[in-house]
């Protein structure tokens, strides 16, 4: 964070100065909400969560070397004290991004997200000082803790905002107000909050509502190939940028098409040239995130070369999204067990099968570790069973359903799609879908695992990787 006081800081956030010897010291490192994080200089920001309060954390912070704490009540140390420590944060990385003249790139959308901002990261880094979240902190804590690591040389500042409720990215662009703004998708994560796909339209044209007149240097970049997404051309007075593969959009891919072993190659278009790219990162679904990551790197003055370069040389920076291990007996494991929803499910799978293609040693199969999906609402049973039918319609070797109701949703779709006897399984829990996998597994086999972050099925990828030599972390 930029340099600044004790005193300044209060006064930014409403709060009252606690036990503080000197207002004019500064605070120099980054604010973190984990004591665990705090560095010589840090702001620590405690909340008051269901199971743990940070509050009790606050002297082992500054012992740690915090200069004070955000809090809600004084804590025995230095503190500025609050009566709301999420306001207050926000308030803070509004008055910091204000006085950066850092360009804000701000994205949503239902799937994506996450790979998409950490290739816009790495297409940034290219044009100058870079900062971004993380994993996922997208939301009303996430956002400012991020926007708050920029410095005064900071050149780009990336934001992922998630939504679960209508309002949600109206608040987040309200505290860190982008001037590109990026809408991937409008699918079903979070569907049982928000009662269907209009309504989580929009949520996400929020984004677009939020952004400057075109006059004023605005711009909505949007996914041609999505119609809920297009419809919000007319929803911004931001200058449009559309992406995708069809024929009207700005930047676009022509002659897609996937390696033999299953990473997207295709022809990059932009209005100012054309250019040849292969994706380390695994599945068709991420030519549409790269082309949004391109849409935003060329309008901040990438040319169609400088992009291609970088998205080919690009890997996943976020854990658990299709990353990619090799064992020394040659079986792969595709960890993409940090969260899902019917839209990642599906692109999934079929990155699996084109994983699992002619590339693959004889008699080598496509297992599919599928948990839960959380928060689909009505449409649970549905989803799950769709899931379950695609597996059988792509020909996926083996599909192991983890866990309870919604793991047998899964099973049920696949045998009634037509997968009988030990094609598909349901097991209770993590250990016994390791326990199954290590009995049956054989070299060359293909391994993907998935379910929202909720089912913990990331156990069952790092189980299958223990005990083995340590093999080549692709993407990454």
């Amino acid at each position: 964070m930029i340099a600044l006081s004790l005193a300044e800081i209060a006064a930014i956030v409403g709060g009252q100065p606690h036990d503080i010897p000197d207002p004019a010291v500064l605070v120099t490192g980054s604010v973190v909400y984990d004591s665990r994080a705090v560095e010589p200089g840090s702001l620590f920001a405690a909340f008051a969560g269901e199971r743990v309060d940070g509050h009790d954390y606050a002297r082992g912070a500054v012992e740690a070397g915090a200069v004070a704490v955000l809090a809600t009540r004084p804590v025995g140390v230095p503190a500025i004290v609050v009566d709301d420590v999420v306001q207050a944060l926000g308030a803070l990385a509004r008055a910091v991004v204000e006085r950066l003249g850092a360009t804000a790139v701000a994205l949503t959308g239902s799937a994506g997200k996450t790979s998409t901002k950490d290739l816009i990261a790495q297409l940034l880094q290219r044009a100058g000082p870079t900062v971004w979240p993380e994993g996922n902190l997208n939301n009303e804590i996430g956002l400012p803790v991020t926007a708050l690591r920029a410095v005064a040389d900071t050149r780009y500042l990336v934001l992922e905002m998630g939504a679960r409720y209508i309002g949600d990215i109206r608040y987040l662009t309200g505290l860190v107000p982008p001037r590109i703004g990026l809408v991937l998708n409008v699918g079903t994560a979070h569907i049982g909050e928000f009662g269907g796909r209009e309504q989580i339209a929009q949520a996400k044209g929020e984004m677009v509502e939020a952004l400057p007149s075109a006059a004023d240097g605005g711009i909505a970049v949007l996914n041609a190939d999505d119609p809920l997404v297009r419809a919000m051309t007319s929803r911004t007075k931001a200058r449009v940028v559309l992406f995708g593969e069809s024929g009207e959009a700005d930047v676009r891919a022509e002659n897609v098409r996937l390696t033999a072993t299953g990473q997207p190659a295709f022809r990059l278009r932009t209005p100012s040239g054309c250019s040849d790219v292969t994706l380390r990162l695994y599945g068709e679904h991420h030519v549409s995130n790269a082309l949004a990551s391109a849409a935003v790197a060329h309008e901040l003055g990438m040319s169609a070369d400088e992009i291609a370069v970088a998205l080919s040389e690009a890997g996943t920076l976020s854990r658990w999204r299709m990353e990619v291990t090799e064992r020394s007996d040659g079986v792969t494991i595709v960890n993409d067990a940090y969260n899902a929803n019917p839209e990642s499910m599906r692109a999934a799978l079929r990155a699996l099968v084109a994983m699992g293609g002619a590339s693959r040693p004889e008699g080598s199969r496509t297992w599919a570790v599928l948990g839960p999906m959380a928060e689909l609402g009505d449409e649970s049973l549905a989803e799950h069973d769709a899931v379950g039918r695609l597996a059988v319609r792509l020909n996926v070797s083996k599909l192991v359903a983890v866990g309870g109701r919604e793991a047998s949703w899964l099973r049920l779709g696949a045998y009634n799609e037509g997968s009988w006897g030990e094609e598909s399984v349901h097991v209770s829990d993590a250990q016994a879908a390791v326990d199954l996998l290590r009995s049956e597994l054989r070299p060359g086999d293909v391994v993907l695992v998935k379910a929202s972050r909720s089912a913990g099925l990331e156990r069952v990828a790092q189980a299958l990787l223990e005990n083995a030599t340590e093999g080549e972390v692709s993407g990454r």
